[in-house]
């Protein structure tokens, strides 16, 4: 046996391509590089393993290269950031009164379609993500009406007239918010629920075609000599995969032999969408693909994560599951037990921070460790080979819109 048969037997990773799909989120793809070299080295410091990572080999999107060292088996990996953080920022270039009309349209489609009292069943978590900002808008607006009546009152004693003067502090007060967004995230999540409620569930077009760019990467990386294509998915960008890999598996896009394709969600919001009127595109993604042996579907969530519909079945509970359904595997994250005591109460309330902890450093880490699955000897499916799925998973189909929108082959 050659030195190099002897590395195959004793891994079945030594080269990797890794597409990360982030959620809804405007900044720049470094944003995810640094937290991938931070909490990598974090990561490796507890585990006892080696991680470093160097500027990216591969042309195309943004991306970096890791080197590691898990097991006695060495590892390369190329990660590359599929970035819709454009779409995303055109999505938010609305002045104030355009969000708040935004809020009204956003706020009937879940509340008059009966899907806000739906997705309560599962989770009331991501429920109340997504009400925060309305209430804080509308907050907000009652605070600058106060304080514009208040002053309207001090020039009424001018001129019975002069109190309508008063609401010239209303769009001071509303831009102060919006500039202090940063910390509110009123806006910022305002934004996000109305991408998908716009079109009732439908992609904009804009998006179909980014979908369709994602899916010719993917697919040439299939075609490359590695041992794993892992896609991961997180947040909203979890739905999108699904879309994306359900096209590249209907063209016939994955090869019978060489890299296997791999899928992890993390932290997926995937009711937000599919329990919507139109979402009949994603519904029937999540049938096609809960049934294909092309792939193995891990799916990760967190009851500490306030903004995810943790251990929601996302295939089940939307209505839709087949006869034949394989995936995914629904596991939990665990963050009450795989962060130590003085770690889970630092970050216990800081819910933002929370949905992002899939990506980060765990100080006890269990079967889940997001650097090793990236970055490790295994692929996702021999790792997570036999794992029963959580007992304590929601599967209940509380959907009303079950309609699906049969696709053909891109």
């Amino acid at each position: 046996m050659t030195e190099q048969d002897h590395n195959r037997s004793a891994q079945n990773v030594q080269r990797r391509r890794v597409f990360y799909i982030p959620g809804y989120d405007p900044i720049h793809p470094r944003r995810y590089r640094e937290l991938y070299r931070k909490e990598g080295a974090a990561q490796a410091l507890i585990s006892g393993y080696d991680l470093t990572l160097s500027p990216k080999q591969l042309e195309g999107p943004y991306g970096w290269h890791v080197t590691s060292t898990q097991d006695g088996a060495a590892v390369e990996t190329d990660v590359q950031v599929l970035y819709w953080a454009d779409l995303v920022r055109d999505s938010m270039d609305l002045g104030i009164t355009q969000t708040y009309l935004q809020l009204i349209r956003t706020a009937w489609t879940y509340i008059g379609s009966g899907a806000l009292w739906r997705l309560m069943r599962l989770r009331k978590g991501p429920v109340i993500a997504a009400l925060y900002p309305v209430i804080f808008l509308l907050v907000q607006l009652m605070l600058a009406l106060l304080l514009a009546w208040g002053l309207g009152q001090g020039l009424s004693l001018m001129h019975p007239w002069a109190a309508w003067g008063g609401l010239i502090v209303v769009p001071f007060v509303l831009n102060w918010f919006r500039k202090k967004d940063g910390k509110f995230f009123a806006y910022y999540l305002m934004h996000d629920y109305a991408y998908s409620a716009h079109f009732k569930g439908a992609n904009p077009p804009a998006l179909e075609a980014r979908i369709t760019e994602f899916r010719a990467l993917i697919a040439a990386a299939l075609r490359t000599d590695v041992d794993e294509v892992l896609v991961v998915g997180h947040s909203s960008g979890a739905h999108l995969a699904i879309s994306i890999l359900s096209d590249l598996i209907r063209a016939g896009e994955v090869p019978a032999e060489g890299a296997r394709l791999n899928f992890l969600s993390l932290g997926q919001v995937v009711p937000m969408v599919s329990f919507l009127p139109q979402a009949g595109r994603l519904r029937g993604d999540l049938v096609y693909l809960s049934e294909r042996e092309e792939i193995f579907w891990l799916d990760v969530t967190a009851p500490g994560d306030g903004c995810a519909f943790a251990l929601c079945d996302p295939v089940a509970v939307s209505g839709v599951a087949p006869e034949g359904k394989r995936w995914p595997i629904v596991i939990s994250a665990a963050f009450s037990q795989t962060l130590s005591p003085e770690r889970w109460k630092a970050l216990r309330w800081r819910f933002f921070r929370l949905h992002f902890q899939y990506l980060c450093a765990f100080d006890r880490p269990g079967d889940y460790d997001y650097f090793r699955i990236t970055a490790g000897p295994k692929r996702l499916d021999h790792r997570f080979a036999g794992r029963q799925p959580s007992k304590s998973r929601i599967e209940a189909p509380v959907n009303k819109f079950i309609q699906i929108s049969e696709r053909v082959a891109p």
